[in-house]
């Protein structure tokens, strides 16, 4: 299945492209104090580590715009600024040379603020993504219209003219709420109704499996229509999962893959070899590595062999022990239980130098 792209106009986030059926990029956001920037500094080094390409920090005060300054300089990717309430620190934000702004036309609703900040990210360069999500939906909008799809995408909208009438069009588009399927139509709605890039998420999305599993129903949606332009995965904990779910829901669709791609059995009565475990291993060597290209572990001879064939890089079961596959042929030998990881991590290692995607 080939998925077409929606046309839209592009906007461009530092080294990034966003629209204009440019790749998909990730996106995460840290979670340490902004004002704090050798820990934002180091988690940001981590997210990039996972796959994120651009990060997004909170600026709630003047201590963490102060700090932009030295995040933007040693980050090695654009930054976002995420801005709420105060227009001033937007403004801020720019002049510490953030590559984007993000603001909520929720809590900055004033036309002489939308202008100022408008016309100081005009004057540099810096595109503004417009992020409505279902809990802070301006009053008025929320009143009239709820906080539905419908009631997202006016609250866009209107954000969208306040910054058109300051002849600011470089703008990004995010339409979020914690119910997938809202997400979903409000995304929709935005796409008949524009022709802006849009940010594709599900805000609140929960912990780890449940927010990985309701991002992978509205991003999935959306992208296998060809909707969405670049995507951040919200969970509850740390972020350097974040980057990790989102390149696995367009690794699946197709869309690009950064990570090798790890298939395991689901275990019955014939498994042979501890498959959770040593997926869970695999799992963890595959996220420091760079490759495109597929491993797998199946627990016993039934369905293996047939796996290893079709498999790069194989781990299978047998009556006469653990076994590894490359290219659909059998290594020589078996690996006894206390020594898969350090084999793995060697055979892994070797095979991504092999296809031209070392290890980090």
């Amino acid at each position: 299945m080939r998925i077409r792209r929606r046309r839209c106009r592009s906007v461009t986030v530092g080294s990034v492209r966003i629209g204009g059926r440019a790749p998909i990029s990730v996106q995460s956001m840290t979670n340490t104090p902004t004002a704090d920037a050798g820990a934002t500094i180091a988690q940001i080094r981590s997210l990039v580590e996972a796959g994120a390409q651009i990060v997004r920090v909170s600026v709630p005060d003047e201590a963490s715009a102060a700090a932009l300054h030295r995040i933007v300089a040693e980050s090695g990717v654009p930054i976002v600024a995420d801005i709420h309430f105060r227009h001033d620190l937007a403004v801020a934000a720019v002049e510490a040379g953030v590559a984007k702004l993000r603001i909520n036309p929720g809590n900055i609703q004033r036309p002489a603020d939308v202008r100022v900040l408008a016309e100081k990210a005009a004057s540099r360069g810096i595109p503004i993504r417009v992020g409505i999500n279902s809990g802070s939906i301006p009053g008025h909008i929320r009143e009239k219209l709820g906080t539905g799809a419908d009631a997202l995408w006016a609250a866009a909208e209107r954000h969208l003219l306040l910054l058109a009438e300051t002849g600011f069009t470089d703008t990004v588009i995010s339409l979020k709420a914690s119910d997938p399927m809202t997400t979903v139509e409000a995304n929709l709605r935005a796409a008949r109704e524009c022709d802006r890039p849009l940010h594709l998420g599900v805000t609140e999305a929960g912990p780890s499996l449940e927010g990985a599993v309701r991002s992978s129903v509205a991003i999935g949606l959306l992208l296998a229509r060809g909707i969405g332009d670049t995507i951040r995965v919200s969970l509850s904990g740390p972020p350097e999962d974040e980057p990790f779910v989102a390149w696995e829901i367009l690794s699946s669709l197709g869309l690009g893959r950064i990570h090798p791609r790890l298939v395991s059995c689901p275990t019955c009565a014939r498994t042979r070899i501890d498959v959770a475990g040593i997926a869970g291993e695999l799992s963890g060597i595959l996220r420091r590595i760079r490759g495109d290209f597929t491993v797998a572990v199946m627990g016993c001879e039934v369905n293996g062999p047939g796996e290893a064939r079709e498999a790069d890089f194989a781990v299978i079961g047998s009556p006469a022990g653990m076994i590894l596959f490359e290219g659909g042929r059998r290594l020589p030998g078996t690996v006894q239980p206390g020594e898969i990881r350090s084999r793995l991590e060697h055979e892994l290692s070797r095979f991504a130098e092999k296809q031209g995607g070392p290890a980090r």
